[in-house]
């Protein structure tokens, strides 16, 4: 199994609103792909900041490119999210796991 992890960060103002456009967008976009094992949006508070963590399991790298595309290493970005995010950070980090 794989987990992918995608990091980003939103004024501090906007924390509720854009999470509430991760739960209704990307969790369930996210969760519908076949091969997905499970999704969770993670946030945290520092500073005038929130940092959002994506952490999505997978079954194989062919089942991340097909929520992904061909580029699996790249992020995959939702219509709104030029409208929070501080930055647009174009990778994603991939971690095989073991649960052995």
């Amino acid at each position: 199994m794989i987990a992918r992890i995608w990091k980003g960060e939103v004024p501090l103002d906007r924390a509720d609103e854009y999470l509430t456009r991760m739960r209704e967008v990307a969790l369930p976009d996210y969760r519908s792909t076949e091969g997905n094992r499970g999704a969770f949006a993670l946030r945290r508070f520092h500073d005038d900041r929130a940092e959002f963590l994506m952490l999505t399991f997978w079954e194989s790298l062919d089942s991340i490119e097909a929520f992904a595309g061909q580029d699996v290493d790249a992020a995959k970005y939702y219509d709104f999210d030029a409208e929070f995010l501080l930055e647009m950070v174009p990778n994603v980090d991939h971690f095989e796991l073991f649960d052995d």
